[in-house]
């Protein structure tokens, strides 16, 4: 069977992947955001002691992702993505229960554990492995319209960016409706959905031990790739933007409110960042080869450095926070997918799951700081505090990508022509 509905096999699959990483996302990715009100008020426990819990689940998943990158490179990542929304909504469901602080940071332990190899990070790593190994892309590059890893990733992330669209309205319904805490049940039951689907994905996929002969990974390539100038500075944009990111996506609803935003139209406004997400990535696809992984970086920062002085402006109008939604769903959704193109641009294709997860573990953890320096932040300076914290972040990612981010004047020797 090579197509499925009328199309490819592969295609089909990656399309698949694209709805269980929504599904995936909204719940241990978005659920917390969207029901942090309604949780506050159904635990009685303050934001700061709240916002500990998804704060650890970063933690873990920062110490992991060294291995799970291995595991990779090994040809596991698809048994990860399957056991990774198993243990997320078994452990929302922990959570929707617990009554001690101690058990709420549990369960949070156990989603990071749960991320760490069922999200984006493994997703496109293993799409990477599977689509656009120099064999594979040699084969591929005489067959009009094949699929590559940037052409997937752009796929499953124009449907995942979707997942805070989904998330904030159900949050919004669900926290109302059951309470914060039991809601977190019912965002367990959208997690489990994702296992089914993303299982067949997985299998039109294929498997990229079967379908391509892959070298054994390269001892010493995390070495190496530590020795080069563009690790650290991929990890350092990377990391600063995801902090400002973070802080932002968790207290989204708070930030809005504090802009004169009334509560439904704060979660409708957070609900567009989704489709910002895909409307940026859809920018992308149109430009094709026309636009250069660098060109499409600056403009993705730009986006994000406007959006933070929109937001700021946005307490004189307060709806200029659908503004700011577009402008950091745009730039921060572009970003996603950049980064592996990137990694894979600068630093090659051997053992690229150690790599990538190594350059990922200052975002994943920019993101576990997120709660916390946000609560921090709101309980010293207040949202003015948060507003310029976060536009200072992004200025200095800019300016950094900037300086040290050149225009490659060779081909890198292990990227196919």
């Amino acid at each position: 069977m090579t197509q499925v509905f009328g199309i490819g096999r592969q295609s089909f699959g990656v399309w698949l992947l694209a709805v269980a990483q929504t599904l995936t996302y909204a719940g241990v990715y978005y659920a917390f955001a969207a029901l942090l009100p309604d949780l506050i008020v159904a635990t009685g426990w303050s934001v700061a002691d709240l916002a500990f819990g998804p704060t650890i689940s970063f933690l873990v998943m920062a110490g992991m992702l060294p291995i799970t990158g291995r595991m990779l490179d090994h040809g596991h990542g698809a048994a990860m993505m399957l056991g990774g929304p198993v243990l997320g909504a078994a452990a929302l469901l922990w959570l929707s229960q617990v009554g001690a602080l101690w058990q709420w940071n549990l369960g949070w332990a156990l989603i990071g554990l749960a991320m760490s190899g069922s999200v984006y990070e493994t997703c496109f790593a293993q799409l990477t492995r599977v689509l656009d190994e120099p064999e594979a892309g040699q084969q591929r590059a005489s067959q009009p319209g094949a699929l590559t890893a940037r052409g997937a990733i752009i796929r499953v992330t124009l449907v995942a960016g979707f997942a805070s669209s989904l998330a904030f309205p159900l949050g919004h319904w669900w926290g109302t409706a059951l309470g914060g805490q039991t809601a977190l049940a019912a965002f367990a039951g959208v997690v489990a959905l994702a296992v089914p689907v993303a299982a067949l994905g997985l299998s039109l996929l294929g498997d990229a031990r079967k379908s391509v002969q892959h070298p054994a990974p390269m001892k010493g390539a995390l070495g190496a790739a530590l020795g080069q100038r563009a690790f650290w500075v991929l990890t350092a944009v990377f990391t600063a933007i995801w902090a400002s990111h973070g802080v932002l996506m968790t207290y989204v609803l708070v930030l809005f409110a504090d802009r004169g935003a009334g509560a439904g139209m704060a979660a409708f406004a957070a609900s567009c960042v989704g489709p910002a997400q895909v409307f940026g990535r859809l920018m992308l696809m149109a430009g094709g080869a026309r636009v250069s992984n660098r060109a499409a970086t600056f403009f993705s920062l730009g986006s994000l450095a406007l959006g933070g002085m929109v937001l700021i402006a946005a307490g004189a109008a307060p709806l200029l926070i659908f503004a700011f939604a577009t402008l950091q769903g745009m730039g921060a959704g572009l970003l996603s997918i950049l980064r592996p193109v990137l990694v894979a641009d600068l630093l090659g294709r051997q053992g690229f799951g150690a790599v990538s997860s190594a350059i990922s573990v200052g975002p994943v953890l920019a993101n576990a700081a997120a709660p916390a320096l946000g609560a921090l932040l709101l309980s010293t300076g207040g949202a003015d505090a948060v507003y310029a914290t976060c536009l200072v972040l992004v200025a200095f990612a800019f300016i950094l990508a900037m300086v040290m981010i050149r225009p490659p004047t060779v081909p890198h020797p292990e990227y196919p022509e």
